[in-house]
This record gives structure tokens, sequence and C-alpha cells, in this order.
């Protein structure tokens, strides 16, 4: 009986449990799988409001994107360190003494001189205010700019000016510039104010006056032969320039040797506070270390390359800036060769080159070059042009002058082979160049050996005037005075490169360089021209150019015509390389 119950007690717990799970059921289909349609209607309106929303927010986006147009513009800014790196030893940075490229660079940005070159190669003033000559150009005088400051703090005045070129003068401090400065009285009229008294007149004498100012009161107590190894050069120049020296730093050895000079922007600079924030000079034993940090992107940039590597060239992140330089590259013929003395010789070798073909070979766009001056240059004048690739006239001026064509090709007179050296610095474009005119002369029955040279060498060559033929490039610069390269009177003076000697010539140079009217000027030159053309002293070919490349846009660098390589740094006080969204 007892189990009777146990079992009746059971079944009404199931029976209630039962109901319950049922009445459960009911429920959950009611209230949650019943209401699910409606969730389903509530997920699209959701979906639907979230769309719209997004919609109008990208709207917003958009036009605010738009509209940023109007109100902002991307500009660049200020800030940030700049390497440049170049091949070459650091020597010296004081502008007395400073005629490497590097030398050069570093002493560009650490001085100042009273005139300096705009982006359009145009003189203008930099430490000077102003300058004005006397009626007949012999007597120049320069007025400095108010509150000028060495990068010590202390003021610059017409005392630092007249030093400075006095130093130049004195033979003792061994200037390599003191041949330009000869005769030349130099005079502090008052604090602000130098004269320049000049044994005769010039009109080209205020493109002289670029070269770097150095402070009295540091250099003056020393003895002029001690200035060249100063410490003053290497360990911490103090200039006017717009930037300041703040460190130099050297590792490595040999072919591994680097030397980094780093400076600060100079807060004082009359133009303005540089816009970066340091600037370094990276000096490279050799080219392949250099191009090797720029690929690495140890530096920013490199500067001195003739080409650019393949490479670098299809990289995108690397811009690639040209400049062309006003300079010539010429073959300068030295006129005392017993081969080369005959000007039949010379002209047919100016006849028979190909300029074109020259050009071609470069691989970069060149500005032919046909006459001692450059073309729009003061005095240039398309007459008196020199006319190339005439290989017909030139083989009978040949034949005029003697020289028959031999059944091997080449030509000989009595005996005396036609052949000759051509000499130059060891670089792909004047290999590449050398090479070109070495095929061009050859066709003519001319033989031609090409002798390519270290730097050193080549130098000493030039110094010693030991070569037949010369492949080289000469600085010209804005003004057409191109006396030192041209004139009779130079050629002990190491630079009329072909002993070029001519009376004509000498007396037109002589009339143009002194005449401040410029188109006096260019009608006396017209004169020397002519002569130029006739004796064929050299083969005018091109202007060679100053390729810069960079792993960021350069915002301020000049595009237009420079002078020298040191010349990329006419406006270097606004050179930038960040960009920022600014307001109107």
């Amino acid at each position: 009986m007892k189990s009777l119950g146990l079992t009746s007690r059971f079944r009404r717990i199931w029976r209630g449990l039962d109901r319950a799970l049922r009445s459960a059921g009911e429920e959950i289909d009611k209230n949650v799988l019943g209401r699910l349609g409606r969730v389903r209607v509530v997920w699209k309106f959701l979906a639907v409001w979230l769309l719209a929303a997004g919609a109008v927010l990208a709207g917003l986006l958009t036009q605010f994107s738009g509209l940023r147009a109007y109100y902002q513009v991307l500009r660049p800014t200020p800030g940030g360190m700049y390497s440049e790196g170049m091949e070459g030893d650091f020597t010296t940075a004081s502008p007395l003494y400073a005629v490497t490229d590097v030398d050069t660079s570093v002493s560009r940005l650490l001085f100042a001189g009273l005139l300096a070159y705009d982006n359009q190669n145009h003189l203008v003033a930099d430490l000077a205010d102003s300058w004005t000559h006397n009626a007949d150009g012999s007597v120049y005088t320069v007025h400095l700019r108010p509150d000028l400051r060495w990068h010590d703090g202390l003021p610059l005045t017409a005392d630092d000016v007249v030093f400075t070129y006095q130093t130049i003068q004195n033979p003792d401090a061994r200037s390599p510039f003191l041949s330009s400065w000869q005769g030349v009285a130099v005079t502090a009229l008052d604090g602000q104010t130098v004269q320049f008294k000049l044994p005769n007149p010039l009109s080209s004498f205020p493109y002289s006056l670029t070269n770097g100012i150095v402070p009295k009161h540091i250099l003056g107590a020393l003895n002029p032969p001690d200035l060249r190894s100063a410490a003053f050069n290497t360990s911490n120049p103090v200039g006017a320039g717009p930037f300041m020296w703040q460190s130099i730093g050297v590792s490595g050895v040999d072919e591994t040797a680097e030397e980094q000079i780093v400076l600060a922007p100079f807060p004082h600079y009359w133009a303005g506070e540089p816009k970066l924030g340091s600037f370094s000079i990276h000096a490279y034993a050799g080219q392949q270390a250099l191009l090797a940090a720029y690929r690495s992107k140890e530096i920013t940039a490199v500067a001195g390359i003739d080409t650019v590597p393949k490479d670098i060239a299809q990289d995108k992140t690397s811009h690639v800036y040209t400049l062309p330089l006003t300079a010539g590259t010429y073959v300068f013929f030295k006129t005392t060769n017993p081969i080369l003395k005959d000007v039949k010789v010379r002209q047919a070798l100016v006849a028979g080159a190909d300029r074109g073909a020259v050009i071609d070979s470069l691989g970069y766009m060149a500005i032919p070059v046909d006459e001692p001056l450059l073309k729009g240059q003061l005095g240039y004048d398309q007459k008196y042009a020199q006319a190339a690739d005439q290989v017909a006239k030139a083989r009978q001026l040949l034949d005029a002058a003697g020289w028959r064509m031999g059944t091997d090709g080449m030509r000989s007179r009595k005996g005396q082979p036609l052949t000759f050296v051509l000499a130059a610095t060891d670089s792909t474009e004047y290999r590449t160049v050398a090479a070109a005119l070495q095929k061009q002369w050859q066709a003519l029955g001319v033989q031609v050996t090409v002798q390519t040279l270290p730097a050193d060498a080549f130098q000493e060559a030039l110094s010693r005037q030991s070569y037949d033929a010369l492949l080289y490039g000469i600085t010209i610069g804005a003004d057409p005075d191109v006396f030192v390269y041209w004139d009779g009177s130079q050629s002990d003076a190491q630079l009329n490169f072909s002993n070029y000697t001519s009376t004509v010539a000498d007396l037109a140079l002589e009339a143009g360089r002194t005449r401040l009217d410029a188109r006096l000027r260019a009608v006396k030159y017209r004169t020397f021209l002519n002569a130029w053309r006739q004796d064929a002293p050299a083969l005018g070919l091109y202007q060679p150019r100053l390729l810069y490349i960079s792993h960021v846009p350069v915002y301020g660098i000049g595009t237009g015509p420079v002078n020298a390589d040191a010349d990329r740094f006419n406006n270097v006080q606004n050179w930038m390389i960040h960009v920022g969204w600014e307001t109107r």
C-alpha cells in the first residue's frame, strides 16, 4: 500500500511539471519567438538609419575637405635636419683658402660676402646694402647693411672687409686668390663704408665681391704665414653666413673615411634665420661610399656626381635637380704644340667634330657652346659661332696643310704621324666625351690618344701645362669677362690653357672689360669673337650641369643657371623639406 502511495504522488508531480513546461513553452512562443519578426523590423530600421548617418557624415567630410582648399593650403614649413653628402676631403672652411668642392660648400654656408647671386643668377647685395662706382669704373664704393653680426655676436664692420681683402693681397698669407686682387687699394671710409680703387677701369669688378668676409677680431692677431694652418679654419670658424659651426666628426679610414660637419641656423642672419633646423655636410673618401650612404638614407641628398646611377634614377622617392652651369666644356688645343700650332689643323679638328653627337652621348640635355661666350650672355653673337660637323671641309684643310691619308687610314706628313694626346680628368662624363671625339677625329685620319687622369694628377698636368690638348670645363660666370682664359698676357698665369696669343684678340678683350656701357662693350667683343673663331684655339662643346639628388623635395632650391657648384646655396636660408596645412 505504501508503494502505491509513492507512485501516485510521483505521477502528480510529473503532471505538475508537465503543465509548467507547457506553460513556459507557450510563454516563449508568445513573448520571444512571436516577436522575432518585430526584431527583424527593428534591425532593418537601425541599418537604414546607420547608412543614412554614414552618408551624411561622408558628405560632411567631403564638403569639409573641399572647403579646406578655400581656407587652408598645403605649404612648406620650417624645421627638419638636412644632410648632404659629397666626395672629397674637408681641409678648410676659410673663404681665404677654400677651393675644393667640399671646402667651398662648407665655407659658403658659414660665411657671407658683400654681394651674392639670387635664384635667377643676378648679382644682388648680401652684407652690402648698396654699391656705386665712379664715371669710368675705376673706383667702387660699398655701403654695409646696418647692425650686421658675426656668429659670436660681435658687430661686423668695414674694418673686417678691409682686413679680408688686404689679407688676400698679402703674399705671406698664400691665398690662391692673390692674383685677382693685385693693385686694388681697399680703404674703410667709415665704419659702414669701404672703397675699392682699381689700377684700371673694370666693368666686371662687382662680380669679384662675392667671396666670404672673415672676422678681424679673431684672425687679426695672427701672423699672415700662420693663417693657412690656423685652428679657426677647421675647429671653430666664425662667419656671418646663414649657418654657424656646431661640430665636426671623423670616422673610418682610407676608402671608408667620412667627415661630418654639423651646422646650426644663425638666428641673427641679416636675411632671416634659416628655415632648416640643422644642416650637415658629409664628406666621403670615395663615390661608392657616398652613394651607399644615400641608398641607405644615411644622408638626405647627394651633390657633386656627374651621372645618376640607374637604380637611383628608377627610384620614385628620389628627386633629381639639374641646374645649368654658366661654364663651358671645351677642348683646349695647346697652340705651342708642334702639331697643334698649325691653325689649319686646329680648324680641321673643329670642323670635323660633331658637337650634337657629343651632347647626345651625355644622357642629359645640355646647352651647346660654340663661342668663348655663352648663349644669352652679353656680347654673344651667333654670327661668330664655330661651325662644326663639316667633315668634308675638315679633310680639305688637312690636305691643304700637307697631311696625307695613308693606307692604314691615318694621316702623316714627311713621315710624321698626325697624332696628339687628349688629357681629361677621370670621370664617367669626360670618358664618354673623349671617346666620342676620338672616334670622330679618327674618321679624319687623326690618331688621338685619350689620357684620363685622377684628380690630383690632372691638376698637376694643368699646373705644368704638360698636355697636347685638354678636355676641361671653365667657369665663365654671369659676366662675360673671359680675359684670364684667352688674353696672351695670361699664358703664364696657367688659365690660358691654349697658350693663345693674338694682338687683335687681346686689344678687343681689354677694350671690352673697361667699358661700363653694355652696348659698347658688346661691340668691342665682336672683334675678339671673330679672331677666336678664325684662330680656333679651342673647340666649344657644351655647358655642363650641376646635378643634385635628394630623397625629399627641397622647397626653395633654385632651378636656374648657377656659376659654381656652391651656388646651389644661393637661397639656402629659405630651403624647407617639410609640408603642412596652413590657414589662408
